[in-house]
């Protein structure tokens, strides 16, 4: 059973950087497509980056194209967020996804909150 345990949230400046990671475990990491989502009250929950196992498979929400950056560490079972520029329409709950091919995402994390101030 894949497990994911996100961390890196918190409170941050408008413009100021956060990194966010997501542990991977229970499964072959480099065989599954990681995504990030985030959720902000009153909203849905929304899709922000994917990367895929092949080099440079990654796809972005429009809303973070060019601030926001998303990798993994095949030998750390690791996925990252890297956000850059951050507004306060950023804040919300950012959740950590796998899936399996081209399966839906099966697996999510609890979490991790972040707020952006203005």
């Amino acid at each position: 059973q894949v497990q994911l345990v996100e961390s890196g949230g918190g409170l941050v400046q408008a413009g100021g950087s956060l990194r966010l990671s997501c542990a991977f475990s229970g499964r072959t990491f480099r065989w599954y497509t990681m995504g990030w989502f985030r959720q902000a009250p009153g909203k849905e929950r929304e899709f922000v980056a994917q990367i895929g196992w092949r080099i440079g498979d990654t796809n972005y929400a429009d809303s973070v194209a060019g601030r926001f950056t998303i990798s993994r560490d095949d030998a750390k079972n690791t996925a990252y967020l890297q956000m850059n520029s951050l507004k306060p329409e950023d804040t919300a709950i950012y959740y950590c996804a796998a899936r399996d091919g081209s399966r839906p995402y099966d697996y999510w994390g609890r979490g991790t909150q972040v707020t952006v101030s203005s």
